[in-house]
């Protein structure tokens, strides 16, 4: 199948003033001496938003580029637009320019006004009769541009504040949720999707937007984008007869089609299923492990009539042990049935047929950044949080959906979490203590070719078998206990942990890793020990907010 391929470049000649332009901004807009002044027409002028010397240009007779392209077949208007100078734009529009003028592609200063994202520009080319429905010649519109750039803020800006068709196909039948995948933008596929834009929509390929993500092995928008949809784009074939599952494989993409693979398992369970077997979990299959480790306790440890008999000691550790391992199932309980800091969908929005063309931004919880949008729940949810697509809700301060307790933990219950896991290895412990001196102090009358395991083994086998399921749950529970105690420690959830190099929020101005959110560690563990949480917005508001603006 052959890729499809982004013609919105205005050719080299644009590409060069860019890079010219860029260096002219950086260096301070003068030329470095013994190189030729760039600014030497309307055009150029135009491209540096060097206003004072275009003024010059058009007063000395130079009016007439305004309405004209310059060799390349590129307007002054467009230059203007490309980077974002909206003084200049409005001077050349009040001068004559065209505000619908088309290049030999057929765009217009709108789209390349989207191709940086010049939303400035974008309305003063709408006050002065800009289409925002014009096509070039390829049937891209600003919506497309603005897709495959990434440019997520100038979409949102021309979809809420002019009714831009989010929708809208190019010659190819392609929308722009089409495009953003291709491109791995994911930023701007959640705004569509929280938009509601068609996901399983096909092109003249008869590819979804997943069959490009997928083409392209982009990990994070093929998990968006399945969360989000249908799950009937999953299984649908493009002109070819494959799925995205096919192609992922197809393209050498192992980990994604395995992950899709799966994906389609779970659909199908729900189908036939609906949520119910994998929100249910390993909690039976736990509680039933634990209790058998129990009965093995009594019967071949406490109480085995082929042992002698237990010492008063013995007998009272043996009893803290039980009196641990129901208080574990009452906090086993708790944790799997207490509310792990849900947060509330937009039910309003999710029971309209009518499109989102309004998100509030003066939200307290919006900090600027679009991962922010769930197109599941359609919230904007806080920093930290995340959709759990097996409880089909989102989970402030998300840690990790744990099987083991069928819940996610979370801002509500990680204090509960963490208690259970500490309880389990106390109890484990006593257990594997006590057997361990049952085993270790019974008198063994050994052949001269038995060895003392095979006489325990031989003996003792219920207690034998104690001992090794109690220790293999006492490692499991040490292992994660551990981990969460780490995370506790520095303030950053598992899922942060597994996820870091993704979130911008957690990578300084060098890029490297740094968690906004820590208070240090002593502090760390006393707000997670009184409250169970860290306040996160007393701590990392401004930090956000720096990073939203470097970003």
């Amino acid at each position: 199948m052959a890729e499809i391929e982004v013609v919105t470049d205005g050719g080299s000649a644009r590409r060069d003033v860019e890079e010219e332009g860029d260096q002219r901004r950086q260096g301070g807009g003068g030329p470095a001496a013994g190189e030729p002044d760039p600014v030497v027409d309307v055009y150029s002028a135009a491209a540096y938003g060097d206003l004072e010397r275009l003024r010059g240009f058009v007063e000395r007779g130079g009016a007439a580029a305004l309405r004209e392209p310059d060799g390349n077949g590129y307007h002054a208007l467009q230059w203007a637009a490309l980077n974002n100078y909206p003084h200049v734009a409005l001077y050349l529009i009040e001068h004559g320019a065209d505000v619908n003028a088309t290049d030999h592609a057929g765009q217009t200063a709108l789209h390349w006004a989207a191709v940086r994202g010049s939303t400035s520009v974008s309305d003063v080319l709408m006050e002065h009769g800009a289409r925002v429905e014009a096509a070039d010649v390829n049937g891209y519109r600003a919506v497309h541009v603005a897709a495959q750039y990434g440019q997520t803020s100038f979409l949102h800006h021309i979809i809420s504040k002019y009714g831009a068709d989010f929708d809208a196909l190019d010659n190819d039948g392609r929308s722009a949720l089409h495009w953003a995948a291709y491109k791995g933008n994911a930023d701007t596929i959640r705004l569509l999707l929280f938009m509601d834009a068609n996901q399983v929509r096909q092109d003249k390929n008869g590819c979804t937007p997943l069959h490009w993500a997928a083409i392209r092995g982009n990990l994070e928008v093929c998990t968006v984008l399945v969360h989000a949809g249908t799950k009937e784009e999953l299984t649908l074939n493009d002109s070819g007869g494959l799925t995205p599952v096919q192609l992922a494989a197809e393209k050498g993409h192992r980990h994604l089609s395995n992950i899709l693979s799966n994906a389609i398992k779970v659909s199908f369970e729900d189908k036939f299923f609906p949520g119910r077997s994998r929100k249910i979990g390993y909690a039976p299959f736990l509680f039933a492990y634990l209790v058998i480790c129990l009965i093995l306790f009594l019967n071949s440890i406490v109480f085995a009539p082929n042992f002698s008999r237990i010492t008063a000691t013995a007998g009272l550790w043996s009893w803290a042990a039980v009196s641990l391992f129901f208080a574990s199932q009452v906090q086993f309980y708790r944790v799997s049935r207490k509310n792990p800091g849900y947060i509330k969908a937009n039910t309003k929005r999710l029971d309209s047929k009518e499109p989102l063309m309004e998100i509030d931004l003066t939200n307290s919880s919006w900090t600027g950044n679009w991962s922010q949008l769930c197109p599941t729940c359609k919230i904007i949810r806080p920093m930290r949080s995340k959709h759990c697509p097996t409880c089909k809700h989102c989970v402030e301060q998300f840690d990790h959906h744990c099987p083991w307790i069928s819940n996610c933990v979370g801002k509500r219950n990680k204090w509960d979490f963490f208690v259970f896991l500490c309880m389990g290895i106390a109890t484990s412990f006593l257990g594997a203590a006590v057997g361990f001196h049952r085993l270790w102090t019974e008198p063994v009358i050994l052949s001269s070719s038995e060895s003392w395991t095979h006489f325990m083994v031989t003996n003792h086998p219920g207690a034998v078998l104690f001992m090794f399921l109690d220790v293999f749950l006492l490692t499991g529970a040490l292992i994660l206990t551990g981990a969460q105690a780490v995370q506790i420690a520095w303030n950053i959830t598992t899922n942060e942990q597994a996820n870091k190099s993704r979130y911008a929020y957690l990578r300084g101005p060098d890029g490297r890793f740094r968690n906004p959110y820590s208070r240090g560690c002593q502090r760390n563990c006393t707000d997670f020990l009184v409250n169970g949480y860290t306040n996160d917005e007393e701590i990392a508001w401004p930090t956000l907010q720096q990073t939203v603006q470097r970003s």
